[in-house]
């Protein structure tokens, strides 16, 4: 019998309150981003992990241009065999999504023949078609950046605001254009290594040890917890609350030299949000909490995190992984492995999956964004993020001044807030997955990067039996062991609140998170396949990691003990905390 998971709860036609979209209210490729139907219950939906906090109206573009657009287009024109991309429905605020599958063996046969011969040139070309591609995201990221948002009167900010949306599109184009066939290559790869009997839990390892922006990013936090050191604010950083930070070491002469060095910080790093792809997200540059709480914890730890000592190992543990895989094979198997390992460095996924997020995913909503905070200065919003809460049509009739400002607007602006407040705080007990659970899924995207394998599979159909949990098996994507406190968080906004030598227990990481890894004894993950952030971030630091465990963040409870086994793919929970936690009761499947 198949195992459904209902998806009456979440059945509308009104993505939020006082708005229902027309058809044409965004163009898609295959099909569009839509609210649930009972109809949808046949097929098999995720909750995706990089939205915890849910979306707002206007983030919602990014299902419509970044997700929807952007991965059915990518995966028609190169083609992608066995899928047309991902579809979403919204349930409340969040976002689930599902593969769409090529239908026939003969299409699929087709959509291969022609992979076959536009993977070779773009593989040859990889450095140069990437160099081109963050060129042209960088050249329109740097005309936002001169813009002088105070000077545009009403119409000139919906105008620019139409400009940030078309660049916002256009850079998740992008995205899904160098996404797709670099996992084509790597799962090419990863045939070749189960023909040839190589162990495949061992090909994340060979791919590791290469240097991106993040982690720049991230030394330089350590460089600042050094500087914030040595000038001896240590004592400031533990006194104060991470919220009330900036503005202490502002009015403090003694930090003024940090302040100085921390800005030059910002005007480097600082473009980025607490989150992928959503306009909702202020970056560092708006509110530094973030990364000062970063430094803060950091300041707690005996020993600072040595970023050159990781990267060594991680080059060194990348070395010898490949030599074990080669001894074991001829010289003419090794020259198979070779070709195919050197195809794969050459243009590696783990190594793009964080060097993009610096030029893409964490910073191309931020134009949008000013122009929705300026535009809300210029109506006399009575919150600066009021805009956010329009649906674009309303937005773009009030620049255009089609529609005014009025008491109608804002009453619904009330509305949503609470709306999107009343879905914020039921994410945690949001169904894994709805609809029809698969008895596997074929899709190499949600396996390889969401973690839809058997074991999160198996995990969300026993989510009903009652029996206690104490055990999980997920993703050994990162070796070691290790045990700790737990810090279950649902999303990022309070991510400098764990403490060294923690577990980080969440949904799944982005590459907001990747500055904790420094601090981390282990991280357990509910989502997420090999080629996942937290998988390549647990491998490059060296933290133990376990992905795609299916309901880590139902099962264990904040402030349990727990050890976390990233060789073997286990999870235990050593002994419960006695601290009282809201219980959170997963969803019972239903057996039809």
């Amino acid at each position: 019998m198949a195992t459904v998971i209902p998806v009456d709860d979440y059945v509308t036609d009104e993505w939020y309150p006082g708005f229902r979209p027309a058809f044409d209210h965004a163009p898609f490729v295959i099909e569009p981003f839509r609210t649930f139907s009972k109809a949808d219950e046949e097929r098999f939906w995720f909750l995706d992990f990089h939205w915890p906090r849910g979306l707002t109206p206007l983030g919602l573009i990014w299902n419509e241009d970044g997700y929807g657009w952007g991965t059915q287009l990518a995966a028609e024109n190169m083609p992608l065999p066995p899928g047309r991309g991902i579809t979403q429905r919204i349930a409340g605020t969040h976002t689930y999504a599902a593969a769409i599958a090529v239908e026939t063996e003969a299409e699929m046969g087709l959509r291969a023949a022609r992979l076959t011969g536009y993977l070779p040139d773009f593989l040859n070309r990889f450095d140069e078609i990437w160099a081109e591609r963050v060129a042209e995201v960088d050249r329109s990221w740097q005309f936002f950046r001169a813009v002088d948002w105070s000077v545009p009167d009403l119409p000139a900010l919906g105008q620019l605001a139409r400009q940030a949306r078309a660049f916002h599109k256009r850079a998740f184009e992008i995205h899904f254009e160098v996404m797709y066939p670099l996992l084509a290559n790597y799962l090419g790869f990863y045939g070749v290594c189960v023909e040839l009997g190589v162990d495949t839990t061992q090909i994340g390892k060979f791919l590791q040890g290469y240097d991106t922006k993040i982690m720049e990013t991230d030394r330089e936090l350590g460089r600042l917890t050094k500087e914030a050191r040595d000038h001896g604010l240590g004592e400031l950083f533990a006194v104060t609350e991470a919220t009330l930070l900036w503005s202490t070491l502002e009015a403090d002469p003694a930090a003024s030299a940090f302040v100085a060095s921390f800005r030059d910080f910002l005007d480097v790093y600082g473009y980025r949000t607490e989150g992928s792809c959503d306009i909702a997200l202020p970056s560092w540059i708006e509110d530094p909490t973030p990364a000062l709480g970063m430094i803060k914890t950091f300041l707690q730890k005996e020993e600072d995190h040595d970023f050159s000592v990781a990267l060594t190992a991680a080059r060194q543990e990348r070395a010898d992984a490949i030599a074990a895989a080669r001894s074991g094979l001829t010289t003419e198997e090794q020259a198979v492995f070779d070709a195919g390992l050197a195809s794969c460095q050459a243009a590696n996924f783990p190594w793009w999956q964080d060097d993009h997020n610096y030029y893409i995913d964490l910073r191309v909503s931020l134009p949008m964004r000013w122009a929705c905070l300026e535009i809300a200065k210029r109506i006399g919003a009575e919150r600066p993020d009021d805009t956010i809460f329009l649906f674009w049509p309303e937005l773009m009739d009030v620049a255009d001044g089609v529609r005014p400002y009025d008491e109608e607007l804002r009453e619904l602006v009330v509305r949503r807030r609470a709306y999107f407040d009343h879905w914020l705080a039921k994410r945690p007990t949001m169904p894994k997955v709805l609809g029809t659970i698969p008895e596997a899924v074929d899709d190499p995207i949600l396996i390889e990067i969401f973690g839809l394998n058997s074991h999160f599979l198996n995990a969300v159909k026993a989510a009903g039996s009652g029996a206690e949990i104490k055990t999980l098996t997920g993703v050994a994507a990162a070796k070691g062991k290790a045990r700790g406190i737990a810090r279950v968080l649902n999303n990022a906004d309070e991510l400098h609140r764990i403490q060294p030598g923690e577990v980080l227990v969440c949904e799944s990481t982005s590459p907001n998170w990747t500055p904790a890894f420094a601090k981390i004894a282990a991280c357990v993950c509910d989502g997420g396949g090999t080629l996942s952030h937290a998988a390549i971030v647990g491998r490059e630091y060296g933290v133990p990691t376990v992905t795609a465990v299916g309901l880590a963040t139902m099962v264990i409870k904040d402030g349990d003990e727990v050890e976390v086994d990233g060789t073997a793919g286990v999870v235990t929970v050593l002994k419960a905390t006695t601290a009282e936690v809201p219980h959170q009761s997963p969803p019972v499947p239903v057996a039809t």
